[in-house]
Protein backbone atom coordinates (compact mmCIF):
# COMPACT_ATOMS: atom_id res chain seq x y z
CA UNK A 1 0.00 0.00 0.00
CA UNK A 2 1.19 3.18 -0.82
CA UNK A 3 0.00 6.44 -1.21
CA UNK A 4 1.33 8.93 -4.10
CA UNK A 5 0.77 12.72 -4.41
CA UNK A 6 -0.50 14.23 -7.75
CA UNK A 7 -0.74 17.40 -6.34
CA UNK A 8 0.24 18.55 -3.21
CA UNK A 9 -0.85 23.10 -3.83
CA UNK A 10 -3.52 24.78 -2.60
CA UNK A 11 -5.94 26.85 -4.94
CA UNK A 12 -4.39 26.94 -8.13
CA UNK A 13 -1.75 25.28 -9.45
CA UNK A 14 1.92 26.60 -9.13
CA UNK A 15 5.46 25.79 -11.02
CA UNK A 16 6.45 23.40 -7.92
CA UNK A 17 2.87 22.15 -7.10
CA UNK A 18 -0.20 21.36 -8.63
CA UNK A 19 -3.88 21.03 -7.49
CA UNK A 20 -4.97 18.43 -5.07
CA UNK A 21 -5.16 14.70 -5.72
CA UNK A 22 -4.40 12.12 -4.13
CA UNK A 23 -3.48 8.18 -5.26
CA UNK A 24 -3.87 5.14 -3.16
CA UNK A 25 -2.48 2.39 -4.61
CA UNK A 26 -3.63 -0.35 -3.97
CA UNK A 27 -1.55 -3.02 -6.51
CA UNK A 28 -0.80 -5.48 -4.13
CA UNK A 29 -3.70 -5.53 -1.64
CA UNK A 30 -6.62 -5.71 -4.92
CA UNK A 31 -4.63 -4.45 -7.96
CA UNK A 32 -6.29 -1.30 -8.63
CA UNK A 33 -5.87 2.07 -7.38
CA UNK A 34 -8.28 4.66 -5.48
CA UNK A 35 -7.89 8.63 -6.06
CA UNK A 36 -8.64 10.84 -3.55
CA UNK A 37 -9.72 14.62 -5.10
CA UNK A 38 -8.49 15.18 -9.05
CA UNK A 39 -8.03 18.84 -9.27
CA UNK A 40 -7.11 20.45 -12.82
CA UNK A 41 -4.11 18.22 -14.98
CA UNK A 42 -4.35 15.40 -12.60
CA UNK A 43 -3.91 12.93 -15.82
CA UNK A 44 -1.11 15.08 -16.74
CA UNK A 45 0.63 14.28 -13.68
CA UNK A 46 -0.78 10.64 -13.82
CA UNK A 47 1.80 10.90 -17.26
CA UNK A 48 4.77 11.02 -14.86
CA UNK A 49 3.74 8.27 -13.04
CA UNK A 50 3.84 4.64 -13.14
CA UNK A 51 -0.03 4.59 -12.35
CA UNK A 52 -2.19 3.23 -15.51
CA UNK A 53 -6.01 4.90 -15.05
CA UNK A 54 -7.44 1.76 -16.17
CA UNK A 55 -6.68 0.89 -12.57
CA UNK A 56 -8.76 3.42 -11.21
CA UNK A 57 -11.37 1.80 -9.67
CA UNK A 58 -13.21 4.22 -7.48
CA UNK A 59 -12.18 7.93 -6.67
CA UNK A 60 -13.37 9.74 -3.48
CA UNK A 61 -13.85 13.88 -3.90
CA UNK A 62 -13.45 15.65 -0.60
CA UNK A 63 -15.57 18.69 -1.86
CA UNK A 64 -17.13 20.45 -4.86
CA UNK A 65 -14.02 23.41 -5.17
CA UNK A 66 -12.45 23.58 -8.65
CA UNK A 67 -8.81 22.44 -7.55
CA UNK A 68 -10.33 19.31 -6.16
CA UNK A 69 -12.47 18.04 -9.09
CA UNK A 70 -11.68 20.46 -12.12
CA UNK A 71 -9.21 17.40 -13.41
CA UNK A 72 -12.64 14.88 -13.02
CA UNK A 73 -13.55 15.31 -17.00
CA UNK A 74 -10.48 14.88 -18.72
CA UNK A 75 -8.91 11.84 -16.50
CA UNK A 76 -12.41 10.05 -17.51
CA UNK A 77 -12.84 10.43 -20.78
CA UNK A 78 -8.56 9.31 -20.89
CA UNK A 79 -9.11 6.67 -18.89
CA UNK A 80 -11.95 4.96 -21.88
CA UNK A 81 -8.93 5.69 -24.49
CA UNK A 82 -6.67 3.98 -22.28
CA UNK A 83 -8.13 0.76 -22.08
CA UNK A 84 -10.05 1.42 -18.41
CA UNK A 85 -12.99 -0.39 -19.48
CA UNK A 86 -14.09 -1.73 -16.07
CA UNK A 87 -16.95 -0.07 -13.91
CA UNK A 88 -15.37 3.32 -11.99
CA UNK A 89 -17.52 4.09 -8.49
CA UNK A 90 -16.84 8.15 -7.55
CA UNK A 91 -18.27 9.39 -4.22
CA UNK A 92 -18.49 12.64 -2.90
CA UNK A 93 -20.85 15.37 -1.67
CA UNK A 94 -23.92 15.78 -3.42
CA UNK A 95 -23.33 17.74 -6.85
CA UNK A 96 -20.43 15.37 -7.73
CA UNK A 97 -22.43 13.53 -10.16
CA UNK A 98 -24.48 16.52 -11.81
CA UNK A 99 -20.98 17.85 -12.70
CA UNK A 100 -19.68 15.01 -14.00
CA UNK A 101 -22.43 14.21 -16.04
CA UNK A 102 -23.31 18.07 -17.50
CA UNK A 103 -19.57 17.65 -18.24
CA UNK A 104 -19.47 15.06 -20.35
CA UNK A 105 -22.84 15.78 -21.88
CA UNK A 106 -21.93 18.96 -22.67
CA UNK A 107 -18.45 18.16 -24.11
CA UNK A 108 -20.60 15.16 -26.14
CA UNK A 109 -18.26 12.34 -24.50
CA UNK A 110 -19.28 8.76 -24.71
CA UNK A 111 -17.47 6.52 -21.97
CA UNK A 112 -16.27 2.72 -22.63
CA UNK A 113 -17.49 2.33 -19.19
CA UNK A 114 -19.88 2.80 -16.46
CA UNK A 115 -19.61 5.22 -13.45
CA UNK A 116 -21.67 4.77 -10.15
CA UNK A 117 -22.03 7.67 -8.25
CA UNK A 118 -22.32 7.69 -4.41
CA UNK A 119 -23.65 11.00 -3.46
CA UNK A 120 -22.76 11.17 0.85
CA UNK A 121 -25.82 12.30 3.19
CA UNK A 122 -25.31 9.95 6.42
CA UNK A 123 -22.04 9.71 8.10
CA UNK A 124 -20.75 6.23 8.53
CA UNK A 125 -19.81 3.47 5.91
CA UNK A 126 -20.06 3.76 2.62
CA UNK A 127 -18.17 0.57 1.13
CA UNK A 128 -17.05 -2.47 2.22
CA UNK A 129 -15.73 -5.49 0.67
CA UNK A 130 -13.09 -9.09 1.40
CA UNK A 131 -10.33 -6.25 1.78
CA UNK A 132 -11.35 -2.82 3.74
CA UNK A 133 -13.59 -0.63 4.98
CA UNK A 134 -14.16 3.12 3.77
CA UNK A 135 -16.04 5.59 6.48
CA UNK A 136 -16.75 9.14 5.79
CA UNK A 137 -17.51 12.27 8.19
CA UNK A 138 -18.40 16.08 7.73
CA UNK A 139 -15.78 18.72 8.60
CA UNK A 140 -15.61 22.21 8.70
CA UNK A 141 -15.27 24.28 5.52
CA UNK A 142 -16.77 27.00 3.33
CA UNK A 143 -18.80 24.92 1.64
CA UNK A 144 -19.62 20.50 2.67
CA UNK A 145 -16.35 18.95 2.71
CA UNK A 146 -15.46 15.81 3.99
CA UNK A 147 -12.87 13.32 5.23
CA UNK A 148 -12.36 9.67 4.86
CA UNK A 149 -11.07 7.04 6.82
CA UNK A 150 -9.70 3.43 4.88
CA UNK A 151 -9.36 0.72 6.90
CA UNK A 152 -7.48 -2.47 5.71
CA UNK A 153 -8.99 -5.97 7.23
CA UNK A 154 -6.57 -7.44 9.27
CA UNK A 155 -5.07 -10.48 7.56
CA UNK A 156 -5.21 -14.28 8.70
CA UNK A 157 -2.25 -15.63 10.21
CA UNK A 158 0.36 -17.84 7.96
CA UNK A 159 -0.44 -21.40 7.92
CA UNK A 160 2.68 -23.10 10.01
CA UNK A 161 4.09 -25.24 7.57
CA UNK A 162 6.84 -27.12 9.84
CA UNK A 163 3.74 -28.06 12.65
CA UNK A 164 1.99 -29.92 10.04
CA UNK A 165 5.88 -31.46 8.62
CA UNK A 166 6.02 -32.78 11.77
CA UNK A 167 2.97 -34.74 11.77
CA UNK A 168 3.38 -36.05 8.62
CA UNK A 169 0.72 -33.71 7.30
CA UNK A 170 0.61 -34.61 3.57
CA UNK A 171 0.66 -31.40 1.26
CA UNK A 172 -2.16 -30.09 -0.95
CA UNK A 173 -5.90 -29.17 -0.83
CA UNK A 174 -5.69 -30.36 3.53
CA UNK A 175 -3.35 -27.42 3.20
CA UNK A 176 -6.05 -24.96 2.30
CA UNK A 177 -8.71 -25.97 4.30
CA UNK A 178 -6.59 -25.56 7.45
CA UNK A 179 -5.34 -22.10 6.44
CA UNK A 180 -9.32 -21.08 6.31
CA UNK A 181 -9.58 -22.31 9.84
CA UNK A 182 -11.75 -25.44 9.15
CA UNK A 183 -11.39 -29.07 10.94
CA UNK A 184 -10.18 -31.78 8.88
CA UNK A 185 -9.78 -35.53 9.67
CA UNK A 186 -6.91 -37.49 8.43
CA UNK A 187 -6.86 -40.59 6.83
CA UNK A 188 -6.05 -42.37 10.26
CA UNK A 189 -9.15 -40.91 11.87
CA UNK A 190 -7.13 -37.92 13.64
CA UNK A 191 -8.72 -34.36 13.09
CA UNK A 192 -7.17 -31.36 13.40
CA UNK A 193 -8.00 -27.90 13.89
CA UNK A 194 -6.81 -25.67 11.46
CA UNK A 195 -7.11 -22.32 14.17
CA UNK A 196 -4.04 -24.38 15.83
CA UNK A 197 -1.62 -23.92 13.27
CA UNK A 198 -2.05 -20.66 12.39
CA UNK A 199 0.09 -17.65 13.16
CA UNK A 200 -0.92 -14.39 14.83
CA UNK A 201 -3.49 -12.52 12.92
CA UNK A 202 -2.05 -9.12 11.38
CA UNK A 203 -3.36 -5.24 12.02
CA UNK A 204 -4.69 -3.87 8.81
CA UNK A 205 -3.70 -0.88 8.18
CA UNK A 206 -5.62 2.78 8.67
CA UNK A 207 -5.33 5.93 6.42
CA UNK A 208 -7.60 8.93 6.99
CA UNK A 209 -7.32 11.44 4.06
CA UNK A 210 -9.03 14.77 4.64
CA UNK A 211 -10.57 17.09 2.76
CA UNK A 212 -10.33 21.32 3.48
CA UNK A 213 -10.97 22.26 7.16
CA UNK A 214 -10.96 24.08 9.87
CA UNK A 215 -10.17 22.19 12.96
CA UNK A 216 -12.70 20.54 14.15
CA UNK A 217 -13.56 17.39 16.69
CA UNK A 218 -14.45 15.07 13.31
CA UNK A 219 -10.95 15.30 12.54
CA UNK A 220 -10.12 13.79 15.57
CA UNK A 221 -12.20 10.82 15.15
CA UNK A 222 -11.54 10.14 11.53
CA UNK A 223 -8.01 9.83 12.31
CA UNK A 224 -7.81 7.91 15.26
CA UNK A 225 -4.95 5.22 15.44
CA UNK A 226 -4.59 5.83 11.83
CA UNK A 227 -1.28 4.46 10.84
CA UNK A 228 -1.03 7.74 8.28
CA UNK A 229 -2.97 11.04 8.75
CA UNK A 230 -2.88 12.98 5.22
CA UNK A 231 -3.87 16.76 6.37
CA UNK A 232 -4.07 20.33 4.83
CA UNK A 233 -1.14 22.61 6.08
CA UNK A 234 -2.39 25.83 3.80
CA UNK A 235 -0.94 28.69 6.57
CA UNK A 236 1.36 28.52 8.88
CA UNK A 237 0.96 29.20 12.89
CA UNK A 238 1.29 32.62 13.59
CA UNK A 239 -1.68 32.61 10.41
CA UNK A 240 -3.87 30.96 12.94
CA UNK A 241 -6.71 33.53 12.63
CA UNK A 242 -6.06 33.91 9.04
CA UNK A 243 -6.82 29.91 8.79
CA UNK A 244 -9.80 30.36 10.85
CA UNK A 245 -11.57 32.98 8.98
CA UNK A 246 -11.11 30.99 5.19
CA UNK A 247 -11.96 27.65 6.78
CA UNK A 248 -8.81 25.93 7.09
CA UNK A 249 -5.57 24.48 9.40
CA UNK A 250 -2.37 25.79 10.29
CA UNK A 251 0.42 22.76 10.32
CA UNK A 252 0.69 22.78 13.87
CA UNK A 253 -3.09 22.57 14.25
CA UNK A 254 -3.06 19.49 12.23
CA UNK A 255 0.05 18.30 13.91
CA UNK A 256 -2.02 18.29 17.01
CA UNK A 257 -4.83 16.49 15.98
CA UNK A 258 -2.05 13.91 14.78
CA UNK A 259 -0.77 13.88 18.39
CA UNK A 260 -4.02 13.47 20.48
CA UNK A 261 -5.23 10.88 18.09
CA UNK A 262 -2.21 8.74 18.63
CA UNK A 263 -1.75 9.15 14.48
CA UNK A 264 1.45 6.88 13.42
CA UNK A 265 2.42 9.76 10.71
CA UNK A 266 1.70 13.02 9.20
CA UNK A 267 1.94 14.01 5.71
CA UNK A 268 0.53 17.94 5.13
CA UNK A 269 -0.26 19.01 2.05
CA UNK A 270 -2.61 21.72 0.41
CA UNK A 271 0.04 23.79 0.42
CA UNK A 272 -0.08 27.60 -0.44
CA UNK A 273 1.87 28.84 -3.53
CA UNK A 274 3.42 31.75 -0.99
CA UNK A 275 5.33 28.81 0.92
CA UNK A 276 8.53 27.88 -1.20
CA UNK A 277 11.60 26.79 0.01
CA UNK A 278 12.74 27.64 3.54
CA UNK A 279 9.23 28.74 3.89
CA UNK A 280 7.75 25.22 3.37
CA UNK A 281 10.60 23.74 5.65
CA UNK A 282 8.99 26.48 8.46
CA UNK A 283 5.87 24.90 8.29
CA UNK A 284 7.37 21.07 8.34
CA UNK A 285 9.31 22.70 11.59
CA UNK A 286 6.49 24.33 12.91
CA UNK A 287 4.53 20.52 12.86
CA UNK A 288 7.05 18.44 14.17
CA UNK A 289 7.48 20.21 17.14
CA UNK A 290 4.12 19.26 18.15
CA UNK A 291 4.14 15.73 16.26
CA UNK A 292 7.51 14.53 15.23
CA UNK A 293 7.19 12.26 12.97
CA UNK A 294 5.48 14.67 10.27
CA UNK A 295 6.76 15.62 6.33
CA UNK A 296 5.68 18.64 4.52
CA UNK A 297 4.48 16.24 0.94
CA UNK A 298 5.89 17.22 -2.61
CA UNK A 299 4.61 16.67 -5.69
CA UNK A 300 5.31 12.69 -7.01
CA UNK A 301 6.38 12.06 -3.55
CA UNK A 302 5.43 7.98 -2.85
CA UNK A 303 5.14 7.06 0.88
CA UNK A 304 4.86 3.63 2.14
CA UNK A 305 2.17 2.94 4.63
CA UNK A 306 3.56 0.76 7.13
CA UNK A 307 2.13 -2.00 8.99
CA UNK A 308 2.67 -1.18 12.60
CA UNK A 309 5.21 -2.41 14.49
CA UNK A 310 2.79 -4.00 16.55
CA UNK A 311 1.67 -6.02 13.39
CA UNK A 312 -0.14 -8.97 15.59
CA UNK A 313 -3.59 -8.87 17.06
CA UNK A 314 -4.07 -11.04 20.12
CA UNK A 315 -6.67 -13.81 20.35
Amino acid sequence: MELEFLGTGAGAPAKNRNVTSIALKLLDERNSVWLFDAGEATQHQILQTTIKPRKIEKIFITHLHGDHIFGLPGLLSSRSFQGGNGPLTIFGPKGIKNFVKTSLQVSETKLSYTIKFVELDKPGLIFEDSTFKVYFDYLDHRILSVGYRIIEHDYAGELQIDKLKELNVPSGPIYGELKSGKTVQLEDGTKLDGNDFLGKTKKGRIVTILGDTRKTKNSYTLAENADVLVHESTFEKSESRMARNYYHTTSAQAAEIAKKSNVKMLLLTHISARYVGKMAINLQNEARNVFKNTTVVRDFDVINVPFSQKEEVND
